[in-house]
């Protein structure tokens, strides 16, 4: 809502500068205890269309009821960047105290604020709240639409709030609100109307906002109460298990697997029995007439062109390799649940950060096994790879989330702090686990020798293309993981909190393994062509699996949501790019390693001196 929802005041956005203190901090659920009265903090939030997740603005952007000095709560790193801005309330909470219509305070609201109100609820605004760090969800207000002829439209704002709080022993269990008993103020277009009794002209309107808190005991203990969130939803609920669809899928990449393992196996012996037949053969005075990949023994393992960008491509696949494999197994151990504001993209940060050495060890290593020279340009390519991509990308995204007021812009101290963990973290052990890299690194283990002159390349068949074997080796990997893609895509793009880590640790396994395979095949292919450029070839054919995910995306776009607006679609568009670029990385290094694991195996196999 670019036009409707105005912008913090100064002095308010100043205070959240000062007071929003950020912490690397991933875990932030623990227990806190409450006496008898005790004043339970309820936190405003943000706004923001219910179609549009990451459209989101401050809930003081809007005309509602707030304290004369705004104060924030301290967020953390993940907070801050998934659009938390919690800030105080003036609803008065305490503990197991039940409270019957209690007035939060009165407004008068202008003509234009009244529009405000129309807009943001004609646009489905959601607001929410956390009360011990438990969101609380609720629509700002009521929209009708009766008849053809004649057309009715009604809107209407909430202006009292029932809050039904459980607790177990001293601490909070859950918490949600409900207008089911509560008749919407309407808000007419123009001026002339009386609401509550209270009068309204000349284009205003004065209404007053209440509240009740009703307390509930329940059985859950506090370390149980994420069970009881998972089971309520605001929202419609879209996910289910379905175990069903995940075994079908691994059925089918079991089946792919076992047949692309028996036939290349057979083949592969087959070649194996004809070139192997005269055992007195050398490594250079093979049958000049013989075709296939033995032929080729002497060019298969010549190095390939832009070593450089081929090594830093490897480098990034693993760092981005280790650090899904970090969250998975971290996000298995429970550190990621629905009370922990954030974590999962704080865990991102730091994993990043830190598994840089990765990326600047395997890059620099294998550029110099290669022969590279210029080892310096080498690390500086590996760790501008993605992160200038993605500094770009956010530049774009961040500026349009600032022109429209959105909580999703990144205060400075963030940028800051952001920009320092890459600087004085990411950086320097990118280099250091390049130097690392480079002193340890060995000499390039051929089987066979390379000769001077390379040997020239017959004409291959369309089948035997680029293009094709990226549609194929593609189009496969992507088959392995398109059911849980769209429940990933509903997660990161919508509003579920997805919990199924188990299956998506199976369906990661399962993706690697179909890249590994494929891959493989498609090496084999190629080699028997006679065409010994599968050094490149082999990263781009299943590498190209990050396209097929941005079409999905585009397809999920247009087909699986309702979004739209220039903020949610510029953050969509370009997030899902640098998607797409992170499987490409990653699948096309595990694509790389498993086809030069294959080609020194076939021809360390051949009896050749």
């Amino acid at each position: 809502m670019q036009r409707g929802i105005g912008h913090l005041p100064g002095g308010c956005q100043r205070t959240m500068g000062l007071h929003c203190v950020l912490v690397l901090c991933l875990f932030s659920g623990w227990a806190v205890g409450y006496k008898q009265g005790d004043n339970v903090t309820l936190y405003v939030n943000k706004v923001g269309p219910y179609h549009n997740p990451q459209e989101t603005y401050h809930y003081y952007t809007l005309p509602v009821c707030r304290p004369d000095k705004v104060h924030h709560k301290s967020l953390s790193l993940g907070e801050v960047l998934d659009g938390d801005r919690m800030a105080e309330s003036l609803y008065l909470i305490r503990f197991k105290e039940n409270i019957e219509k209690r007035t939060v305070c009165q407004l008068t609201l202008s003509e234009k604020q009244v529009d405000q109100l129309r807009e943001a609820i004609e646009e489905l605004f959601y607001f929410e709240f956390v009360l011990d760090d438990i969101p609380i969800l609720g629509f700002v207000g009521y929209i009708e639409e009766s008849g053809f002829l004649p057309h009715s439209h009604k809107v209407g704002l909430w202006t009292h709030l029932d809050f039904n709080i459980e607790y177990n022993g001293d601490s909070v269990i859950f918490a949600n609100v409900s207008v089911k008993d509560v008749k919407p103020v309407p808000l007419e277009e123009g001026a002339g109307a009386v609401v509550g009794g209270v009068g309204v002209g000349g284009g205003s309107l004065t209404v007053t906002h209440t509240y009740s808190v009703r307390w509930f005991e329940s059985p859950l203990t506090h370390s149980r109460r994420a069970e009881r969130l998972r089971d309520y939803s605001f929202f419609p609920k879209t996910l289910e298990i379905h175990w069903l669809s995940i075994i079908n899928s691994l059925v089918l990449v079991v089946l792919l697997l076992g047949f692309v393992i028996i036939i290349l196996m057979r083949v592969l012996k087959n070649d194996f029995a004809r070139y192997n037949v005269e055992e007195d053969g050398g490594c250079d005075d093979l049958d000049q007439g013989d075709n296939g990949w033995k032929i080729i023994h002497t060019d298969v393992f010549r190095f390939p062109p832009y070593k450089s960008l081929l090594c830093a491509v490897l480098g990034v696949g693993a760092q981005f390799l280790t650090l899904a494999t970090g969250i998975i197994f971290m996000a298995l151990l429970g550190m990621f649940n629905v009370h922990r504001h954030g974590a999962i993209n704080s865990a991102a940060i730091v994993l990043y950060a830190l598994t840089s050495c990765v990326s600047g060890y395997v890059s620099c290593s294998f550029y110099t096994q290669i022969n590279g020279q210029r080892w310096v340009w080498n690390i500086i390519l590996t760790s501008s790879l993605f992160s200038a991509p993605l500094f770009l990308t956010w530049s774009v995204v961040n500026s349009i989330h600032w022109w429209s007021g959105s909580t999703q812009a990144l205060p400075a101290t963030t940028v800051f702090l952001l920009l320092g963990a890459w600087v004085l973290v990411g950086f320097p052990l990118t280099v250091i686990g390049g130097i690392v890299g480079k002193n340890r690194a060995g000499s390039f283990q051929a089987p066979c020798r390379t000769r001077n002159i390379a040997r020239q390349i017959p004409t291959q068949p369309w089948y035997k293309h680029t293009a094709v074997h990226m549609a194929i080796g593609g189009f496969l990997p992507f088959s392995a993981i398109s059911v849980e893609l769209y429940y990933i895509f509903a997660t990161v793009w919508g509003r579920e909190h997805y919990t199924l880590y188990g299956i998506l640790l199976c369906v990661f396994a399962i993706l690697l393994s179909v890249g590994a395979c494929i891959s493989v095949a498609l090496t084999y292919f190629l080699l028997s062509g006679e065409d010994y450029r599968w050094w490149w070839r082999s990263v781009l054919s299943t590498g190209s699996t990050g396209l097929f995910i941005f079409v999905y995306s585009v397809f999920y776009y247009r087909n699986r949501s309702s979004m739209s607006g220039l903020v949610q679609s510029t953050e969509f568009f370009g997030y899902s790019l640098l998607t797409a670029m992170v499987f490409s990385l990653m699948l096309g290094s595990v694509s790389f390693w498993s086809s030069l694991a294959f080609i020194r195996y076939i021809y360390r196999s051949l009896k050749m001196d």
